[in-house]
C-alpha cells in the first residue's frame, strides 16, 4: 500500500497560519495541543477521497519552500488562489491544466511553505 494517509505543514506562527488557511480554503481548523505539539487540524470529510492533516508548531518543525510538496483538493481552484495574496501568501503557479486529471496550482503560504492545489474542474 502506498497512498497518503496524513500530512503535516510546519508553522512558526500557528495562529497566523491557521488564519491564512481558514481564509483561503473557507473552512474552520481546530487547534489542539498534543504534548509539545500545537496543531491546527484540517476538517475530515467522511466519504471524500484523500487524506487530512494539520498545521504543526513544534521545535523540530520548520517551514520550507523545498522538499515534499503536498496538494490540497479544492472545489474552485481559481477562488482559492485569488485569496492567497490577500492573507500574506504568494501565488507561485496559477491554475494549469493537467489534462484529463483536472487542474493544479501552487502557492507559498504565509509561513514560507510551498503547497499545491488540485481541482477536477
Amino acid at each position: 500500500m502506498s497512498h497518503s494517509v496524513w500530512f503535516e505543514i510546519p508553522a512558526l506562527d500557528l495562529e497566523q497560519a491557521k488564519a491564512f488557511y481558514e481564509f483561503i480554503l473557507q473552512e474552520k481548523l481546530t487547534v489542539q495541543e498534543m504534548g509539545p505539539l500545537r496543531m491546527a487540524w484540517f476538517p475530515m470529510h467522511e466519504g471524500r477521497m484523500g487524506s487530512t492533516g494539520t498545521l504543526v508548531q513544534a521545535q523540530s518543525y520548520e517551514p520550507s519552500h523545498k522538499g515534499t510538496l503536498i496538494y490540497l483538493g479544492v472545489e474552485d481552484l481559481d477562488a482559492v488562489l485569488s485569496r492567497v495574496e490577500e492573507k500574506g501568501g504568494k501565488v507561485l503557479n496559477p491554475k494549469m491544466s493537467i489534462g484529463e486529471h483536472g487542474f493544479v496550482g501552487h502557492f507559498e503560504d504565509c509561513e514560507g511553505n510551498r503547497v499545491g492545489l488540485h481541482s477536477v474542474k
